[in-house]
């Protein structure tokens, strides 16, 4: 192996192949059978799957698409991939039929590894794919299709590839909050540049901890998560293969006692509700909570604080930045707001002209770091938006207060202006989450009789509460909490919110 060889599966797999933590156990799953797989064990099966590629005529560069839940497999596919030079492409595991048909041949993956539980949503457009020469199912065995466990039986051990810091290593397609997924390319340096900021210097995960994700493997917040940030300092991850909800990750926490839990704000907002001041079994471990996906409403964090007994810490990160770069950090929590940059990465806010805002003003985000992605597959265009030099554009409206913190305002496409000033849809969804029968809101933009933009509310309340006479309270609320011309004209109460697999509500379905 070169000295000079860059390929991230040396920092993160070969350096723990020997020594004090090759028989920890890197991965344990949190189900009831809790599969295990130690440190030792990742690198020795890892290094198998260059010979399973190469048994079935996949070569270098050449895209794997993985529609594989939270596993110990998935860790020994997508790091063996990037040890034999092959491009893993973690699919959202909650898509329909049609979603993955687009993603594959976009992506033209000659090679598909899928769970088993997940065979039958894409086997109606494998046959039709003109790419697609072989499909390998991770778990029990499907007749006509080959079998991981077999192949990997199957394959001799060989040495990892040379790569060079800025080759790209793996795919991720965006959540698509705002559209269709979109192919975004990371290079073998970006993961640790990740783990070396936000991990080492916000998180501050060691090998003590435990860490359990809500956010799945394929998602790039995820991925940090559950993957490369334990792996950076020899922790230990809980992988869980289903879909979280309050019960199951209450059972989870239960189960596994972690020290670090990371979710999302959907999810917080209904373990709080479902915990009703109570701290949950097991949960007298966890030290740090995050939090990513989309900006946390202050009634969320408090609740959570109030029953667990930590702050949760409150973070922005993309897809296109691989991990979060603007949060709040421990012991310097302010609720409502998304922080500071994190160590090692810029921001600036500028307004439609790209002039930089003053204090007080509301500019679309810009952030530059060594995590950046090189550009979109086959999307010239929003990739010459999206990625201007070192600045990459994360699409996000933010107030700038005068101490530096950030004041999350929403999608850039979401903002819209009334009587003249800007109106920021989360500002008015975080009023209309502090009413006790609300769990969650959605603010849009619709026309009224005159034409003009005025603000429609989307509101799910919470188990038991009735609508009866709510919209009127909930616009005086409005009025009363942050200014007269901001309050909803419309309130709808709804059953849910459309949503991305990974939490983010999709305004632009309630727009449209």
């Amino acid at each position: 192996m070169s000295a000079d060889n860059q390929n991230a599966a040396i920092y993160f797999v070969e350096r723990h192949r020997a020594g004090p933590l090759a028989d920890k156990a890197s991965f344990v799953e949190g189900t009831e059978t809790a599969r295990s797989l130690t440190f030792g064990a990742l690198a020795e099966q890892s290094d198998l799957m260059a010979d399973l590629y190469a048994r079935h005529g996949i070569r270098r560069e050449d895209r794997a698409a993985m529609l594989v839940l939270d596993c110990v497999e998935f860790p020994v596919i997508f790091w063996g991939s990037i040890k034999a030079g092959i491009i893993p492409v973690p699919l959202n595991t909650l898509l329909a039929t049609e979603v993955y048909d687009s993603i594959l041949k976009d992506s033209r993956a000659r090679v598909l590894f899928v769970s088993s539980a997940l065979l039958p949503v894409v086997q109606p457009v494998l046959a039709g794919n003109p790419f697609l020469e072989h499909v390998i199912v991770v778990g029990d065995e499907a007749a006509e299709y080959k079998s991981f466990a077999s192949e990997l039986a199957q394959s001799a051990p060989q040495p990892l590839v040379q790569a060079s810091a800025d080759e790209t290593a793996f795919w991720l397609y965006s959540s698509g909050s705002t559209g269709a997924p979109k192919g975004v390319r990371h290079v073998h340096s970006s993961l640790q540049a990740t783990a070396d900021t936000y991990g080492a210097q916000v998180l501050g995960i060691t090998a003590d901890d435990t860490i359990l994700s809500a956010a799945k493997l394929f998602f790039a917040y995820g991925m940090g998560n559950g993957m490369t940030f334990p792996m950076s300092v020899g922790a230990t991850a809980i992988l869980y293969p289903d879909r979280p909800t309050p019960d199951s990750m209450f059972d989870v926490i239960a189960r596994t006692t972690p020290t670090i839990f990371c979710g999302v704000p959907t999810l917080y907002a209904a373990m709080v509700a479902a915990m009703n001041g109570q701290k949950p079994d097991g949960a007298d471990n966890i030290r740090r909570s995050i939090s990513a996906g989309e900006a946390l409403p202050e009634e969320v964090g408090k609740g959570w604080r109030a029953a667990v007994g930590t702050d949760i810490l409150d973070g922005v990160g993309s897809t296109e930045m691989l991990h979060i770069f603007l949060s709040n950090a421990p012991d310097d929590v302010e609720y409502g707001t998304s922080g500071v940059a994190v160590p090692g990465y810029g921001i600036r806010l500028v307004d439609e002209a790209g002039a930089e805002v003053d204090a007080g003003g509301i500019g679309e985000l810009l952030v530059n770091g060594p995590s950046a992605a090189g550009d979109y597959w086959n999307q010239r265009a929003k990739s010459r938006t999206t990625f201007e030099g070192e600045w990459t554009r994360t699409g996000d409206k933010y107030e700038k207060r005068a101490d530096g913190r950030l004041i999350y305002c929403g999608r850039t496409d979401d903002m819209f202006k009334v009587s003249g000033i800007w109106v920021s849809p989360f500002e008015v969804e975080q009023a209309l989450i502090s009413h006790p029968s609300v769990l969650e809101a959605a603010v849009v933009a619709k026309r009224d009789e005159d034409g003009l933009e005025k603000p429609k509310a989307f509101v799910v309340l919470k188990d038991g509460q009735a609508a009866d006479g709510l919209a009127e309270a909930l616009k005086e609320l409005v009025k009363d909490k942050i200014g007269k011309w901001k309050y909803p004209r419309w309130v709808d109460v709804v059953d849910d919110l459309p949503k991305t697999a990974t939490g983010k509500i999709q305004r632009f379905k309630l727009r449209d």
